[in-house]
């Protein structure tokens, strides 16, 4: 497979592999990102819960690249949800990116304790997209059953679906449900970055200490990071890869000059473990997780 962009259902392009920032301080977000560009990213993924989307913007601006040639995406957070509060929260967003208009917006969250603010937030990203502002919306961490819900009252078909995915949690019929109504499932932790963490539990396990994943990637001369995110590329998947160490950042982006075989995809797969490594979307909470987004 080539470095090809993906084709949404509104026949936009977006790039296969898109940078993220989670968890980038706002300190190393913009130097990731000048290095990122500098290496060949083409796509930026940000949210406004990150708190770093002005040094993400600031990046892109110094780059030198045209506006057009970068693919911004970012994310409304739970505590902007409802009609006019999401109109508002594209405003906040653009401003600190220094842009007039997002190639992909998407809700962060469902929020399954108040659904019908998540509905609203959704139909403001219908009217985003209708006017121009917005080149394609999504949605981020919705389950079946959240994603039926919107589907039976939204007029736009979500283009993504970005959610936790990597060997170690593969969430297949959320996979098969989003291919279905030709919603590109996008991996956040694509190399399952969510199993280093502490708080994954104490017998947690390194996606990159695998030593399956260990094996096929030296079959390839490639790092096992490498290996998973072309696991997901030949399944048809988008990935976001974080990283602010400059090699790994290069790395992460150069996978397009091997493949895996059926057998070596097959044993990947194989590696599911069913557990989930973020918080489980049915628990998110304005009370819990609620945080005012600053102004611009």
């Amino acid at each position: 497979m080539s470095t090809t962009p993906l084709t949404l259902n509104n026949r936009i392009e977006m790039p296969r592999i898109g940078f993220g920032v989670f968890q980038s301080s706002p300190e190393e977000t913009a130097a990731a990102v000048a290095e990122a560009l500098r290496v060949g990213y083409r796509h930026i993924d940000t949210a406004a819960a990150y708190g770093n989307e002005r040094q993400v913007g600031e990046a892109i601006a110094a780059s030198g690249l045209d506006r057009a040639e970068v693919f911004i995406e970012t994310k409304v957070w739970i505590s902007d949800y409802g009609y006019d509060e999401t109109l508002h929260a594209f405003e906040k967003s653009t401003r600190k990116l220094g842009v007039e208009h997002l190639d992909l917006l998407i809700l962060h969250q469902p929020l399954p304790s108040a659904f019908d603010r998540t509905l609203a937030a959704y139909r403001a990203l219908e009217k985003l997209s209708a006017d121009g502002a917005v080149r394609a919306i999504g949605v981020s961490n919705f389950m079946p059953e959240h994603l039926t819900r919107l589907l039976d009252v939204a007029d736009v078909v979500p283009a993504v679906n970005q959610i936790e995915i990597h060997p170690y949690f593969q969430q297949k019929d959320l996979l098969a449900l989003d291919t279905q109504h030709g919603i590109v499932n996008q991996a956040w932790s694509p190399i399952g970055g969510i199993t280093f963490y502490p708080g994954y539990g104490d017998d947690r396990k390194s996606t990159l200490d695998d030593p399956t994943l260990q094996e096929i990637a030296r079959t390839h001369d490639k790092t096992t990071a490498q290996v998973m995110l072309r696991w997901h590329i030949q399944e048809g998947r988008s990935v976001i890869p974080k990283s602010v160490t400059p090699a790994r950042i290069a790395a992460n982006i150069d996978v397009f000059d091997f493949s895996l075989t059926p057998d070596e995809l097959a044993r990947i797969d194989a590696l599911e473990t069913g557990r989930r490594g973020g918080p489980d979307p049915d628990v998110i909470t304005l009370d819990a997780f609620g945080r005012a987004i600053p102004e611009a």
